[in-house]
């Protein structure tokens, strides 16, 4: 049995290194990374809390499965890698999956729109559809520095609470989710609404809708199995069809990072 359960954590650490080094390389492709800097990682099951993250020093572009990096809550490498971690990717990735089993997956930039949103007092409106799958769903982190200090965890962790977004005041986005999938899903879309956010402000007035319409679409986007009203449907498969169709785009592009 116990021969069996080690083949099936390590099928499963393989699919995760895949799904992570994919999501690294769809970051690229959107033209959301920062050169070297900024993190993705993915918990591995298990009671040992271990964790994949980026190898420091490598373009988003190159990660592949096999060369992203083992480390524990502590910081340390579980298996050899001739590859540092970005300490301030350590701070905050180890933080959060410590303190939250459904944040499997952590999801950290510092793109132009989301930098800048971030920045707003107002913080993230539902300006558009896009932006109100997170209607009530963001948490923010006032800025403290560079993410090099260990005190800084705890309020990491406790601003964040349990929702899925945190905007880092005057540094970035972050996202989590219980996959890779949903976590750069939500990162995609999240980018998508800071840019709409800034275009429409740039125009002229906003128009935002009720509260009460807010509310509804935000469920209708992370509610879609929920009870219906008469003659009301659900997408519940949407999210998966979109992550398959990504994964499909890759295989075309840049099949390597299965490697």
């Amino acid at each position: 049995m116990n021969e069996i359960a080690t083949h099936l954590r390590s099928v499963t650490e393989q699919r995760l290194r895949e799904e992570l080094a994919a999501c690294y390389r769809l970051i690229a492709h959107f033209r959301m990374t920062d050169l070297i800097f900024t993190h993705i990682s993915v918990r591995i099951p298990g009671p040992e809390h271990h964790f994949l993250i980026n190898p420091y020093g490598l373009m988003f572009d190159e990660i592949t499965a096999s060369n992203l990096v083992k480390i524990d809550l502590e910081g340390r490498a579980v298996e050899s890698s001739p590859y540092p971690v970005n300490p301030a990717g350590f701070v905050i990735h180890s933080a959060i999956h410590a303190a939250r089993e459904d944040a499997q997956c952590v999801l950290h930039t510092h793109t132009k729109s989301g930098c800048a949103v971030a920045a707003l007092k107002c913080g993230l409106l539902p300006v558009n559809q896009i932006s109100m799958e997170f209607y009530g769903q963001v948490a923010y982190h006032d800025y403290e520095g560079v993410a090099l200090d260990l005190s800084e965890q705890q309020r990491l962790v406790q601003d964040i609470g349990a929702k899925p977004v945190l905007m880092l005041r005057n540094h970035g986005l972050l996202t989590v989710g219980e996959t890779v999938s949903q976590a750069f899903l939500r990162m995609y879309y999240l980018e998508k609404a800071c840019e709409i956010q800034l275009a429409a402000q740039a125009a002229g007035e906003l128009v935002l809708p009720p509260a009460d319409v807010c509310e509804y679409t935000e469920r209708q986007f992370n509610d879609p199995g929920r009870p219906l009203e008469e003659g009301e449907l659900s997408d519940p498969d949407g999210m998966q069809l979109a992550w398959a169709a990504l994964l499909r785009l890759l295989d075309r592009v840049a099949p390597g990072y299965r490697d």
